[in-house]
């Protein structure tokens, strides 16, 4: 039998109540299969480990994970840090550290959703968003000088290489193939940001030369957000930079009909280092421990775990759980218009996957 070892990192927020319902979901999923098994540890860094000791993680903490097969984490955010340390200190320290430079965010309209286009089918809106993951925009390059005065300065550089726009390009065309419609579009800004968008148009066009069967088109990314809302069908896969490809996921999952059930997965496509999955609601100080979190959005992203450590069959089992609950509209958490509580959706997802 395979032993899959996972970290779990719930961090701050809600991440406590959707982490551990994502492992009871996993173990359900363990119990019905003769083939594979858990081997889960806990880590409990976040904003009460950073009042503890300083530090959102230990200095030495990718060293606890980089054995495991994957890391299934909850969320940074505490309202008495500064987002900035909670981001860099957990969350993007764990990315960057293991260069998980493609971010992939799958949204759909799930069954018996009630999503904000009332005139978009589900058919219509079928996305998978690839954010870079590792430079653009984040990069963390900048610096601040002559705090407090009426000259200070501050910076923040967007910064791209080659390497890293033309890994990311590779990947989001072989997405792209690998889906039915095999169509592709790339998000820029090269109208008003004449250097790094620039070369990011340019490197994406030599890449599609790799990939003569997928279709691709060029979006600007203020257009792009009136196309999502507006022409859903004709988008597919979408790949865009850090900043952007943050911005419209947000966008692309509340049309969808919640962030609370919206997954993604920070992947190494080569292996190297564990991947990350985590859903993209954030900590939600405001319902923490009422038991109102909606842990769907957890058990999509445990679907992308065990799509990328090949348990397919078990990913294609828990996706069709988690449909048949959402189909039931008294099973829809606060934030699709219910009152079902966390439990009462894993446990309704369980008792799918045992039948």
């Amino acid at each position: 039998m395979k032993t899959y070892k996972i970290a779990c990192i719930p961090g701050d927020g809600i991440g406590k109540e959707v982490v551990p319902a994502g492992q009871t979901v996993l173990e359900a999923l363990a119990a019905a299969s003769a083939s594979f098994q858990f081997e889960f540890e806990n880590f409990g860094w976040g904003g009460d480990w950073y009042r503890a000791h300083g530090e959102m993680m230990p200095a030495d903490g990718l060293d606890a994970l980089r054995n495991k097969d994957a890391i299934l984490f909850g969320s940074a955010g505490d309202p008495a840090i500064p987002d900035h340390i909670t981001l860099w200190g957990l969350r993007l320290k764990i990315c960057q550290g293991f260069d998980q430079y493609a971010n992939v965010r799958p949204t759909r309209i799930l069954p018996g959703i009630d999503a904000p286009l009332k005139r978009c089918k589900p058919e219509d809106l079928n996305w998978v968003i690839v954010r870079e993951n590792s430079e653009g925009e984040y990069s963390g390059v900048g610096g601040r000088v002559h705090q407090g005065h009426p000259i200070e300065v501050a910076t923040d550089v967007t910064m791209m290489t080659r390497v890293g726009v033309e890994r990311v390009m590779r990947f989001a065309f072989k997405l792209a193939q690998s889906r039915p419609r095999k169509l592709l579009t790339v998000v820029t800004k090269s109208n008003a940001q004449r250097h790094a968008m620039v070369m990011w148009d340019e490197i994406a066009l030599q890449v599609s030369r790799e990939f003569t069967d997928v279709k691709w088109n060029k979006e600007i990314v203020d257009a792009a957000t009136a196309r999502m809302v507006n022409r859903p069908a004709t988008l597919d896969t979408i790949v865009a930079t850090n900043l952007h490809a943050d911005i419209l996921s947000d966008l692309a999952a509340a049309l969808a009909g919640s962030l609370g059930i919206a997954p993604t997965g920070n992947i190494d496509p080569e292996h190297r280092y564990p991947s990350m999955f985590e859903p993209i609601h954030g900590s939600a100080f405001d319902i923490m421990g009422k038991g109102l979190a909606n842990p769907v959005g957890t058990f999509w992203s445990c679907v992308m775990l065990l799509e990328h450590i090949g348990e397919a069959a078990a990913a294609k089992k828990l996706m069709a759980a988690i449909e048949q609950v959402t189909a039931d509209v008294s099973l829809h958490t606060g934030d699709l218009g219910g009152k079902a509580t966390t439990a009462q959706v894993t446990a309704a997802v369980c008792a799918r996957i045992a039948n």
